[in-house]
């Protein structure tokens, strides 16, 4: 079988400080803005590879999400424990550096430097403005 991930979503409370942090900080280029009533989507992947893609919505965008439900969503973002992705890259200690250089202007913040964990990998991670976790992995 020949399977890929081609696109993985994300909630985000604010399209401008998402941009920041996915577009400015992180180096995404931003692919689709999709508008409806006050909310956006927004389709961000890395530069090259069209068939990766995150879409940042709006998590009060779905009707069938009743009022508890979306406080509770927005609650558990808040504390970081709703949504999160696993990113990559070769040079790790380079990437952080970059990213972290960059972070006050996104609203995003740095939960772990770079460490060898325990289970033989490297990686790091962040919060993005929204909450969400993105981790960070070494890859040869």
């Amino acid at each position: 079988m020949d399977i890929n991930i081609h696109v993985t979503f994300l909630p985000h409370t604010d399209p401008e400080a998402s941009l920041a942090f996915y577009r400015d900080t992180l180096g995404f280029e931003l692919r689709k803005d999709v508008g409806y009533e006050n909310m956006r989507w927004l389709t961000l992947g890395p530069v090259g590879r069209p068939d990766s893609n995150i879409v940042l919505y709006p998590p009060n965008a779905d009707p069938a999400v009743t009022e508890e439900e979306s406080r509770v969503v927005l609650e558990m973002m808040a504390k970081g424990t709703f949504a999160s992705i696993m990113l990559a890259t070769p040079d790790l200690d380079s990437v952080f550096a970059q990213i972290q250089g960059s972070l006050e202007k996104s609203g995003a913040e740095v939960m772990q430097e770079p460490t060898d964990q325990d289970w033989g990998q490297r990686d790091c991670a962040f919060r993005d403005p929204a909450g969400n976790t993105v981790r960070m992995q070494q890859v040869k």
